[in-house]
């Protein structure tokens, strides 16, 4: 069952319509039904709470205003073994501070201060 802070995705007449972060899930006045807050990621951003079944919160086929529709939850993807050492090679220069004090760092780019921009 998708949870707080979990990603979905709504689909509309099987056609994905838009991504929405799970905000709340509480019991609804009705037996065995939910209120579920969702945040539309979408510009721009709005909350709805839609009455749903724990089934359909899992992903099974509801009708809302004679539209069918459908909730999957999205899963973060898998980081292969390349980006992995990537990322937390990053993070430990970073962390070290690495960096040279001339602007430079390791990965060959320069840091320039928007202080010392001049302007138009």
């Amino acid at each position: 069952m998708a949870a707080e802070n979990d990603i979905v995705l709504i689909y509309h007449e099987d056609q994905p319509v838009v991504f929405a972060r799970v905000e709340d899930i509480a019991p609804d006045v009705k037996k065995d039904w939910f209120q579920i807050k969702l945040m539309l990621l979408q510009v721009p951003v709005q909350t709805v709470t839609w009455i749903l079944r724990d089934t359909y919160i899992n992903g099974a086929e509801f009708t809302m205003g004679g539209n069918r529709m459908r909730l999957e939850k999205i899963e973060p993807p898998e980081e292969t073994q390349e980006q992995a050492p990537e990322k937390q090679e990053g993070a430990e220069k970073q962390e070290l501070g690495t960096s040279g004090q001339d602007g430079t760092d390791d990965s060959g780019g320069t840091v320039i201060s928007l202080k010392d921009r001049k302007p138009k």
